[in-house]
């Protein structure tokens, strides 16, 4: 048995799990590693850094190699004595973002697999020439000997199939917010982490961030007063082409059929595909569900609410683009009614960031800014109450903590579909024209079966059912 797979059992143990004991990954493939047992992981762990003997070091893959990835690998690297890449998987060799050819950095595969190489070196680790696989299909990467975590950079169409196919196999999953494209796989994906007690961070890392803290801790211990108002700040969606929107011929060195995988494949040109596919339904949900995984998740967090959501959701005023290569909207506002009578916005008429309004006062807050009807309420020595939140400072450093310690993550997968939900239901509201009234404790439209059949729509183009 190694030593992750000791200190594991030792951890599960100690919680009082009964599990089925991890085996060495050299004398079995990660499809027979199975965790089993029931109850609840409740407890956020902080993140650490220990010096692991390379036998004791996570064996980390990353599906996806864009710009996001790029972040998520110096993330990493940053832990490098805790944790190793050692798979890397992108459906395209060699891309420029939306960039021309040649210009700025190079992603994809084959750059990222140099990027990697260039900053274990920076840090005087040297690898062998085969230490890290490069990976087509990322059910390749995720059959690979060892592999202990990935961390799932795809397009959003992507991340359920990949989180499902991860957690199936005994891997722990790092996955980029929006958790999932739609609201049904959401659902399957919560469900199926805590089935098989797998270990899950969304990517919504403000929740790593003092500040967010900060200003959820003044809302949860009262500072504010009774919080009736809270508004909800994102950017406007494309309502021009970002990009070249002519149809042209494939790439070479893309698979496209495989990055379309269960969505349909649309017409390929490069105002639609990298950094800008999140334009079009089939591969995301606009620049409303780009920013609603960050914002409204730290809204439900100063509610308490990582577990339930609003009870009534309308869409207003959604404008769309002139341009048919997309249809996400550009201007956008969702009414949302949340328990004890708060009102929220969620709009790109609103200031970006989120502000919280109480009868005692208001927060807003921001990425790197906090303000505050009171100036004492800001400064870092004032204690808001005895009320404390999860604290995390470094949302990778979280996550593999929680590997470890098999704690729950500061962005756990329901936290994460529960942040989002009300997108999902106002692009709902809009298709149907009608507030709709929600049941957060059973997530179902309440006496409207038209627009709960179509929340829970999910069609895949085969073979990827």
């Amino acid at each position: 048995m190694s030593g992750i797979s000791k200190q594991r059992n030792r951890n599960e143990f100690a919680g009082g799990l009964t599990v089925k004991m991890r085996v060495c990954a050299s004398a079995f493939g990660r499809r027979e590693l199975l965790l089993a047992g029931g109850g609840g992981l409740t407890q956020a762990a902080l993140p650490h850094v220990t010096a692991q003997a390379p036998s004791d070091r996570l064996q980390v893959g990353v599906i996806g190699l864009g710009s996001r990835g790029y972040n998520l690998i110096d993330a990493l690297v940053r832990h490098h004595d805790d944790a190793r890449i050692v798979a890397i998987c992108d459906v395209d060799r060699t891309h420029y973002r939306d960039r021309d050819w040649g210009t700025g950095n190079g992603y994809g595969l084959i750059p990222a697999g140099r990027k990697i190489d260039a900053a274990y070196a920076a840090r005087g680790i040297r690898r062998s020439a085969d230490s890290i696989t490069q990976h087509h299909d990322y059910r390749d990467l995720l059959g690979r000997a060892g592999i202990d975590a990935v961390i799932i950079a795809t397009p959003d169409h992507w991340h359920a199939k990949c989180t499902l196919d991860a957690v199936a196999t005994g891997i722990d999953v790092y996955c980029e917010k929006p958790v999932t494209h739609l609201f049904a796989e959401g659902q399957a994906v919560y469900r199926e982490v805590a089935k098989r007690r797998a270990i899950f961070q969304t990517g919504s890392q403000q929740r790593s961030d003092r500040l967010f803290r900060r200003a959820v801790e003044l809302a949860r211990n009262g500072v504010l007063g009774d919080l009736h108002t809270i508004k909800v700040g994102q950017q406007q969606g494309y309502a021009q082409p970002m990009g070249d929107s002519n149809i042209v011929k494939i790439p070479k060195q893309l698979d496209y059929g495989f990055w379309c995988g269960p969505a349909p494949v649309l017409p390929y040109m490069r105002g639609r595909h990298h950094r800008w596919w999140r334009g079009h339904s089939a591969y995301g949900g606009g620049v409303l569900m780009d920013w609603i995984g960050h914002h409204n998740d730290i809204a439900h967090w100063a509610l308490g609410l990582d577990q339930s959501g609003p009870e009534v959701v309308e869409a207003i005023d959604w404008t769309f683009p002139e341009t048919p290569i997309y249809d996400t909207p550009v201007r956008y506002t969702i009414r949302c009614q949340y328990p004890g009578g708060v009102k929220g916005t969620i709009s790109s008429q609103n200031q970006a960031g989120l502000e919280l309004i109480g009868s005692e006062g208001s927060v807003f807050v921001n990425r790197g800014k906090l303000r505050t009807s009171d100036p004492r309420w800001s400064k870092p020595d004032f204690v808001p109450g005895s009320i404390r939140v999860a604290a995390s400072d470094d949302h990778m450093g979280n996550f593999l903590s929680c590997v470890r310690s098999r704690k729950e993550t500061i962005a756990p997968a329901e936290t994460g579909h529960r942040s989002i939900t009300p997108g999902h239901l106002a692009y709902v509201s809009n298709a149907v024209g009608r507030a709709l009234k929600w049941d957060p404790a059973q997530e179902r439209v309440i006496d409207d079966q038209e627009a709960d059949q179509k929340l829970r729509q999910l069609k895949y183009r085969a073979p990827w059912g």
